[in-house]
């Protein structure tokens, strides 16, 4: 997905990005999904109400880049026993907006759906994400992605996809 360099980004790039990022994430291609990532990513599930500090509260993911690496590369072996075989999962995103601009990074929020196929059954995830995008070398990157989970202060089933 390219980016005018210097340039904010329009709506209709972001939301190109945003469904190819769930589209990698939906059919398990892990390399296209890593390639999204900037170097300095924060990938933040939150468990529980207080959103001001991931690391000094229960989080249902919080990875740095390297930890994103990690979680891909335990899903490519297929040998991930949550994961194996893996969930079928296909995911709506709507209400795209722009919420802010912080210096090079542009932060949009969405809402999702996604439906995941396991062989105890269909669960149903909702939340909004807050995605924290940035154009390097000429492509939108994502540089955050905090998920809130409509049901993150109830005990959740284990959560082993990308979400």
């Amino acid at each position: 997905m390219s980016a005018p360099a210097g340039q904010d980004l329009d709506l209709r790039q972001i939301e190109q990005f945003l469904y190819a990022e769930a589209r990698y994430a939906d059919e398990h291609d892990y390399d296209a999904w890593e390639a999204l990532w900037t170097d300095d990513a924060i990938y933040w599930v939150p468990a529980g109400g207080d959103l001001t500090d991931p690391a000094g509260q229960m989080s249902v993911i919080y990875d740095n880049r390297n930890r994103i690496a990690t979680r891909l590369s335990q899903l490519r072996t297929g040998k991930r026993h949550a994961q194996s075989p893996p969930s079928s999962v296909r995911r709506v995103i709507s209400n795209i907006e722009v919420l802010d601009q912080q210096g090079s990074d542009t932060i949009v929020g969405a809402n999702f759906v996604l439906a995941e196929s396991r062989e105890r059954g269909v669960e149903m995830w909702a939340g909004r994400v807050t995605y924290r995008l940035r154009a390097a070398d000429g492509q939108i990157r994502l540089a955050g992605k905090q998920v809130l989970l409509v049901n993150r202060e109830q005990a959740l089933p284990t959560l082993a996809f990308l979400i």
